[in-house]
């Protein structure tokens, strides 16, 4: 097992009329000694916006804008930008995000020079209905009947009267091009799905309709384990180690009390990504300490970004949808732990 520290509640949400119902599951990066946040930013009636703060080291809030940052401008966002992930590329930061209309969510993407003006790129996800979806996916094989069990949540006359659309989520970027590809991770449960294109003016129509056509080659990952037995998704973007990319995702299982949400961690093949090569048998931690227990959503730790201070993993995670904490651990015990359990 692995020694980890959990590290308290970083921030809380406040009296602001923006954040005054939770902040969560935060994008971060790293830049030396600084690391920026920008967080899920929810005011009452779940609308949510982008805030942001700077820390000086993992933990010491050093500043905290008191308005947002970025806030919805389209009407794909309408009710809401949520979920952020970023990671830099080049000379470009790539904040990926949950677009939600207060009917369908999908992952978008919004890039920035200097993480302070951001152009929205749009969604990069397929928008089409569940229906076709299915169709398309299962033409070569049969699919995890998971994969209907949560589209039928909605009932048909609902679906077609709503425009209701295929939900995909926790999208997110590899921090650097693989053999010359971007590649990126998106969650349709119950999976993880990986893509990769050469530019992502690439991810037209006729690239999905393909994509789909073929969705079984595209699953990462599955559910394996007891505590990620009901679905999984990505969390923090891809850390790349000389072993291969670190994964820290999560995993839900159901209980009498409802969904449980932990942090998990796997390993991909550095040089090809839709390779699994290693995963923990047991969460990396789970909600066991108040703040992460009772909240707007109970039994919840989303760990959506990290910092790597030394040998110190921080990874930031939402806890119990209502505030934002720290957990930490060495990044060289992970690894080890990791390549114990190869797949």
């Amino acid at each position: 097992m692995i020694e980890l520290k959990k590290e308290g509640i970083l921030l809380d949400k406040t009296e602001r009329e923006f954040e005054n119902e939770g902040v969560l599951n935060p994008a971060v990066i790293q830049e030396g000694d600084t690391v920026h946040v920008f967080y899920r930013a929810v005011r009452k009636g779940n609308h949510s916006t982008i805030g942001y703060c700077r820390l000086d080291g993992p933990t010491t809030v050093a500043h905290r804008n008191d308005t947002p940052l970025l806030f919805p401008d389209h009407e794909y966002e309408s009710r809401g930008m949520e979920d952020p992930r970023i990671v830099k590329i080049d000379d470009l930061y790539y904040l990926t995000y949950t677009a939600y209309n207060g009917i369908n969510a999908f992952g978008a993407l919004a890039t920035s020079p200097d993480l302070k003006n951001f152009e929205r790129k749009g969604i990069m996800v397929p928008q089409i209905t569940y229906e076709d979806f299915h169709r398309m996916a299962e033409c070569n094989v049969n699919l995890n009947i998971k994969y209907k069990r949560f589209y039928i949540l909605y009932d048909i006359n609902t679906r077609y009267t709503q425009n209701v659309l295929l939900s995909d989520k926790n999208l997110m970027l590899f921090p650097r091009k693989i053999n010359d590809k971007f590649y990126f991770l998106h969650r349709i449960r119950p999976d993880i799905q990986i893509a990769s294109v050469y530019t992502l003016e690439d991810l037209t129509e006729d690239y999905w309709k393909d994509y789909l056509m073929h969705f079984d080659k595209h699953i990462l990952m599955g559910s394996r384990f007891d505590h990620e037995i009901s679905y999984i998704g990505g969390g923090c973007p891809p850390i790349e180690t000389k072993e291969g990319w670190l994964l820290i995702y999560h995993g839900v299982h159901d209980s009498v009390e409802g969904y449980v949400y932990c942090a998990c961690a796997a390993l991909l093949d550095l040089d090809d990504p839709t390779k699994e090569l290693a995963r923990l048998p047991y969460p990396l931690f789970r909600p066991d300490l108040d703040y992460e227990i009772r909240g707007e959503i109970h039994n919840v730790v989303f760990p959506t970004g990290t910092a790597l201070f030394g040998d110190r993993l921080y990874i930031y995670y939402g806890a119990a949808d209502t505030r934002i904490a720290v957990a930490s651990l060495s990044m060289k015990e992970l690894i080890a732990e990791l390549l114990n359990h190869k797949i």
